[in-house]
Protein backbone atom coordinates (compact mmCIF):
# COMPACT_ATOMS: atom_id res chain seq x y z
CA UNK A 1 0.00 0.00 0.00
CA UNK A 2 1.40 3.41 -1.14
CA UNK A 3 1.10 6.31 1.61
CA UNK A 4 0.91 9.66 0.27
CA UNK A 5 3.93 12.55 0.28
CA UNK A 6 4.38 14.75 2.84
CA UNK A 7 2.82 17.88 1.73
CA UNK A 8 6.25 19.40 2.63
CA UNK A 9 8.12 17.13 -0.07
CA UNK A 10 5.48 17.47 -2.47
CA UNK A 11 4.83 21.59 -2.34
CA UNK A 12 9.19 20.88 -3.16
CA UNK A 13 8.09 18.57 -6.12
CA UNK A 14 5.90 20.89 -7.66
CA UNK A 15 8.09 24.19 -7.45
CA UNK A 16 11.35 21.92 -8.57
CA UNK A 17 9.41 20.73 -12.15
CA UNK A 18 8.05 24.21 -12.51
CA UNK A 19 11.17 25.46 -12.58
CA UNK A 20 12.26 23.63 -15.11
CA UNK A 21 10.50 25.36 -17.66
CA UNK A 22 11.08 29.11 -16.77
CA UNK A 23 13.46 31.27 -18.49
CA UNK A 24 13.62 28.69 -21.25
CA UNK A 25 15.09 30.24 -24.50
CA UNK A 26 16.20 28.45 -28.62
CA UNK A 27 19.65 28.56 -27.11
CA UNK A 28 19.06 25.45 -24.82
CA UNK A 29 18.86 22.43 -26.42
CA UNK A 30 15.76 20.35 -27.05
CA UNK A 31 13.22 23.95 -27.01
CA UNK A 32 10.87 25.09 -29.68
CA UNK A 33 10.08 28.48 -29.88
CA UNK A 34 7.82 30.25 -32.04
CA UNK A 35 9.56 33.33 -34.64
CA UNK A 36 8.88 35.39 -37.49
CA UNK A 37 11.10 34.84 -40.28
CA UNK A 38 12.25 38.38 -40.83
CA UNK A 39 15.00 37.71 -43.80
CA UNK A 40 16.47 34.73 -45.55
CA UNK A 41 20.13 34.95 -46.02
CA UNK A 42 20.45 31.97 -47.96
CA UNK A 43 18.89 28.14 -48.73
CA UNK A 44 20.30 27.59 -45.65
CA UNK A 45 20.65 30.65 -43.08
CA UNK A 46 17.83 32.74 -42.02
CA UNK A 47 17.05 35.31 -39.30
CA UNK A 48 14.27 35.21 -36.92
CA UNK A 49 12.48 37.99 -34.29
CA UNK A 50 10.73 35.92 -31.42
CA UNK A 51 8.09 37.60 -28.96
CA UNK A 52 9.90 39.33 -26.95
CA UNK A 53 11.53 40.97 -29.53
CA UNK A 54 14.86 39.32 -28.81
CA UNK A 55 16.81 38.10 -32.50
CA UNK A 56 18.72 35.35 -33.69
CA UNK A 57 20.63 34.00 -36.85
CA UNK A 58 19.75 30.63 -37.69
CA UNK A 59 21.67 27.89 -39.43
CA UNK A 60 19.25 25.31 -40.76
CA UNK A 61 20.58 22.16 -38.70
CA UNK A 62 21.75 19.20 -40.53
CA UNK A 63 21.92 20.57 -44.01
CA UNK A 64 23.77 22.55 -46.02
CA UNK A 65 22.92 24.35 -49.17
CA UNK A 66 25.59 25.66 -52.20
CA UNK A 67 27.10 29.18 -51.42
CA UNK A 68 25.36 32.09 -52.93
CA UNK A 69 28.22 34.54 -52.34
CA UNK A 70 31.04 32.12 -51.76
CA UNK A 71 32.72 29.77 -53.82
CA UNK A 72 31.41 25.88 -53.80
CA UNK A 73 33.92 23.22 -53.29
CA UNK A 74 32.29 20.39 -55.36
CA UNK A 75 34.38 17.93 -53.12
CA UNK A 76 31.55 18.79 -50.42
CA UNK A 77 28.95 17.38 -52.87
CA UNK A 78 29.24 13.81 -53.91
CA UNK A 79 29.43 13.07 -57.16
CA UNK A 80 29.69 16.53 -58.52
CA UNK A 81 32.81 17.20 -60.43
CA UNK A 82 35.45 19.62 -59.40
CA UNK A 83 35.37 21.50 -62.95
CA UNK A 84 34.63 25.38 -63.72
CA UNK A 85 30.88 23.52 -65.05
CA UNK A 86 30.26 21.81 -61.64
CA UNK A 87 31.25 25.02 -59.79
CA UNK A 88 28.94 26.84 -61.90
CA UNK A 89 26.06 24.80 -61.59
CA UNK A 90 26.67 24.28 -57.62
CA UNK A 91 25.96 28.65 -57.83
CA UNK A 92 22.65 28.47 -59.92
CA UNK A 93 21.64 25.34 -57.28
CA UNK A 94 22.48 27.97 -54.66
CA UNK A 95 20.26 30.55 -55.61
CA UNK A 96 17.36 28.03 -56.48
CA UNK A 97 17.99 26.93 -53.02
CA UNK A 98 17.59 30.59 -51.40
CA UNK A 99 14.63 31.11 -53.83
CA UNK A 100 12.95 27.95 -52.44
CA UNK A 101 13.25 29.13 -48.66
CA UNK A 102 12.33 32.89 -49.47
CA UNK A 103 8.91 31.64 -50.84
CA UNK A 104 8.44 29.14 -47.70
CA UNK A 105 9.71 31.34 -45.21
CA UNK A 106 9.01 35.12 -46.64
CA UNK A 107 7.02 36.94 -43.17
CA UNK A 108 6.50 33.39 -41.88
CA UNK A 109 5.19 32.38 -38.35
CA UNK A 110 7.70 29.33 -37.85
CA UNK A 111 8.92 27.15 -34.55
CA UNK A 112 12.49 27.08 -34.04
CA UNK A 113 13.80 24.24 -32.56
CA UNK A 114 16.93 22.83 -31.29
CA UNK A 115 18.12 19.20 -30.98
CA UNK A 116 19.44 18.02 -27.63
CA UNK A 117 21.98 15.80 -29.56
CA UNK A 118 23.42 18.27 -31.31
CA UNK A 119 25.62 21.76 -30.58
CA UNK A 120 23.41 24.61 -29.77
CA UNK A 121 25.62 27.12 -31.78
CA UNK A 122 27.46 27.15 -35.10
CA UNK A 123 30.45 28.98 -36.93
CA UNK A 124 29.77 32.83 -36.33
CA UNK A 125 27.55 31.94 -33.03
CA UNK A 126 24.55 31.19 -35.41
CA UNK A 127 21.82 29.13 -33.63
CA UNK A 128 21.31 25.51 -34.94
CA UNK A 129 17.44 24.66 -35.23
CA UNK A 130 15.13 22.79 -37.09
CA UNK A 131 12.24 25.24 -38.69
CA UNK A 132 9.05 23.75 -38.90
CA UNK A 133 6.36 25.88 -40.57
CA UNK A 134 2.85 25.89 -38.68
CA UNK A 135 1.55 22.94 -40.79
CA UNK A 136 4.15 20.52 -39.54
CA UNK A 137 6.63 20.67 -42.16
CA UNK A 138 10.23 20.11 -41.15
CA UNK A 139 11.85 22.89 -43.54
CA UNK A 140 15.28 21.58 -42.86
CA UNK A 141 13.98 17.67 -44.21
CA UNK A 142 11.90 19.47 -47.28
CA UNK A 143 15.57 21.08 -48.80
CA UNK A 144 17.24 17.86 -48.60
CA UNK A 145 14.36 15.67 -50.22
CA UNK A 146 13.64 18.42 -52.89
CA UNK A 147 17.22 18.74 -53.90
CA UNK A 148 17.90 21.79 -52.17
CA UNK A 149 20.47 20.65 -49.77
CA UNK A 150 22.91 18.17 -49.01
CA UNK A 151 22.99 16.74 -45.14
CA UNK A 152 25.69 18.26 -43.11
CA UNK A 153 27.43 15.31 -41.89
CA UNK A 154 27.12 16.14 -37.86
CA UNK A 155 25.31 14.46 -35.33
CA UNK A 156 21.84 15.29 -34.67
CA UNK A 157 18.71 13.02 -33.61
CA UNK A 158 16.65 12.99 -37.20
CA UNK A 159 19.65 12.11 -39.08
CA UNK A 160 18.09 8.99 -40.13
CA UNK A 161 15.22 10.16 -42.41
CA UNK A 162 17.22 12.95 -44.04
CA UNK A 163 20.31 10.35 -45.48
CA UNK A 164 17.50 8.69 -47.10
CA UNK A 165 15.74 11.91 -47.94
CA UNK A 166 19.06 12.43 -49.70
CA UNK A 167 19.53 9.04 -50.94
CA UNK A 168 16.48 9.49 -52.55
CA UNK A 169 17.07 12.92 -54.44
CA UNK A 170 20.25 11.92 -55.76
CA UNK A 171 19.29 8.86 -57.57
CA UNK A 172 16.28 10.99 -58.83
CA UNK A 173 18.85 13.64 -60.05
CA UNK A 174 17.01 16.34 -58.23
CA UNK A 175 18.03 19.75 -57.53
CA UNK A 176 21.77 19.82 -57.38
CA UNK A 177 22.57 16.40 -57.48
CA UNK A 178 21.47 17.32 -61.44
CA UNK A 179 25.26 19.22 -61.09
CA UNK A 180 26.65 15.25 -61.48
CA UNK A 181 26.47 15.62 -64.77
CA UNK A 182 27.09 19.49 -65.77
CA UNK A 183 27.71 18.74 -69.24
CA UNK A 184 24.03 17.98 -69.78
CA UNK A 185 22.78 20.42 -67.29
CA UNK A 186 19.91 22.70 -68.31
CA UNK A 187 19.03 19.44 -70.54
CA UNK A 188 20.58 21.40 -73.90
CA UNK A 189 20.14 19.28 -76.59
CA UNK A 190 22.37 20.23 -79.91
CA UNK A 191 23.73 23.67 -80.29
CA UNK A 192 21.52 25.95 -78.88
CA UNK A 193 22.52 27.78 -75.99
CA UNK A 194 19.23 27.52 -73.65
CA UNK A 195 19.76 25.79 -70.53
CA UNK A 196 16.93 25.30 -67.66
CA UNK A 197 18.80 26.46 -65.02
CA UNK A 198 16.09 25.81 -62.01
CA UNK A 199 12.22 24.68 -61.74
CA UNK A 200 10.28 25.44 -59.08
CA UNK A 201 7.41 22.77 -59.21
CA UNK A 202 6.22 22.64 -55.56
CA UNK A 203 4.62 26.03 -54.78
CA UNK A 204 4.41 26.92 -51.32
CA UNK A 205 0.78 25.66 -50.50
CA UNK A 206 -2.40 24.32 -52.50
CA UNK A 207 -0.37 24.59 -56.34
CA UNK A 208 -3.36 25.17 -58.03
CA UNK A 209 -4.01 28.15 -55.68
CA UNK A 210 -0.64 29.50 -56.05
CA UNK A 211 0.25 29.16 -59.47
CA UNK A 212 2.90 32.02 -59.84
CA UNK A 213 5.05 30.07 -56.79
CA UNK A 214 5.35 27.66 -59.61
CA UNK A 215 7.79 28.50 -62.26
CA UNK A 216 11.06 27.71 -64.65
CA UNK A 217 13.75 29.59 -65.03
CA UNK A 218 15.64 29.29 -68.47
CA UNK A 219 19.55 30.79 -68.98
CA UNK A 220 20.76 31.67 -72.69
CA UNK A 221 24.50 30.01 -71.61
CA UNK A 222 25.21 31.90 -75.61
CA UNK A 223 27.40 35.06 -76.02
CA UNK A 224 24.99 37.05 -78.42
CA UNK A 225 20.99 37.46 -77.41
CA UNK A 226 18.79 34.25 -78.06
CA UNK A 227 15.45 35.22 -79.99
CA UNK A 228 13.08 32.77 -78.37
CA UNK A 229 9.96 33.99 -79.67
CA UNK A 230 7.81 31.19 -81.65
CA UNK A 231 9.35 28.38 -79.52
CA UNK A 232 7.08 26.31 -77.26
CA UNK A 233 7.41 24.78 -73.78
CA UNK A 234 5.57 21.81 -72.78
CA UNK A 235 4.98 19.22 -70.08
CA UNK A 236 5.06 15.47 -70.12
CA UNK A 237 1.56 15.46 -70.53
CA UNK A 238 1.82 17.90 -73.16
CA UNK A 239 0.37 21.10 -71.98
CA UNK A 240 2.01 23.93 -74.43
CA UNK A 241 2.88 27.49 -74.03
CA UNK A 242 4.26 29.63 -76.92
CA UNK A 243 6.46 32.25 -76.59
CA UNK A 244 5.48 35.24 -77.95
CA UNK A 245 6.71 36.55 -81.16
CA UNK A 246 10.00 39.12 -80.51
CA UNK A 247 10.82 37.71 -77.13
CA UNK A 248 14.63 37.22 -76.39
CA UNK A 249 17.27 36.20 -73.96
CA UNK A 250 20.60 38.31 -73.76
CA UNK A 251 23.89 36.55 -73.22
CA UNK A 252 24.40 34.78 -69.95
CA UNK A 253 20.70 36.41 -68.83
CA UNK A 254 17.36 34.48 -67.77
CA UNK A 255 14.21 34.40 -68.28
CA UNK A 256 11.53 32.94 -65.90
CA UNK A 257 8.33 31.56 -67.14
CA UNK A 258 5.57 31.77 -64.59
CA UNK A 259 2.29 29.32 -64.29
CA UNK A 260 -0.12 32.07 -63.61
CA UNK A 261 -1.21 35.50 -65.07
CA UNK A 262 0.86 38.46 -65.21
CA UNK A 263 2.34 40.92 -67.06
CA UNK A 264 5.17 40.22 -69.62
CA UNK A 265 9.27 42.02 -69.46
CA UNK A 266 12.14 41.37 -70.11
CA UNK A 267 12.91 39.09 -66.64
CA UNK A 268 9.68 37.22 -67.35
CA UNK A 269 6.73 35.56 -68.57
CA UNK A 270 3.08 34.26 -67.91
CA UNK A 271 1.86 31.03 -69.00
CA UNK A 272 -2.11 31.89 -68.08
CA UNK A 273 -2.40 28.82 -67.17
CA UNK A 274 -5.58 27.83 -64.77
CA UNK A 275 -4.11 25.37 -63.13
CA UNK A 276 -0.80 23.74 -61.68
CA UNK A 277 1.38 22.35 -64.82
CA UNK A 278 4.67 20.58 -63.12
CA UNK A 279 4.50 17.60 -61.37
CA UNK A 280 5.84 18.06 -58.16
CA UNK A 281 6.96 14.53 -58.16
CA UNK A 282 8.63 14.42 -61.44
CA UNK A 283 8.24 15.86 -65.09
CA UNK A 284 9.96 16.83 -68.39
CA UNK A 285 10.34 20.53 -69.58
CA UNK A 286 10.79 20.41 -73.36
CA UNK A 287 11.43 23.27 -75.58
CA UNK A 288 10.93 22.49 -79.25
CA UNK A 289 12.26 25.91 -81.53
CA UNK A 290 10.28 27.87 -84.37
CA UNK A 291 10.59 24.50 -86.78
CA UNK A 292 9.52 22.19 -84.32
CA UNK A 293 13.27 20.93 -83.07
CA UNK A 294 13.82 20.08 -79.77
CA UNK A 295 16.50 22.52 -78.06
CA UNK A 296 16.15 21.62 -74.37
CA UNK A 297 14.41 18.29 -72.95
CA UNK A 298 14.96 18.60 -69.05
CA UNK A 299 14.05 15.98 -66.52
CA UNK A 300 13.50 16.31 -62.92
Amino acid sequence: MSRPLPALLLALLLVTAGCASVGTSPSTPGDARQATVTRVVDGDTVEVRFGDGSTDTVRLLGVDSPEVSGVNDPGEFEGVPDSEAGRRCLADAGDDATAFVEDWLADATVEVVTDPVADRRGDYGRLLAYVELQNGTDLNHRLVETGHARVYDSSFSRSDPYYAAEATAQDERRGLWRCREPAADGGAVGDAPLRVVSIHADAPGNDHENLNGEYVTFRNAGNASLAVGGWTVRDAAGAAYSVPDGVAIGPNATLTLYTGSGADDADALYWGSSDAVWNNGGDTVVVTNETGAVVVEYRY
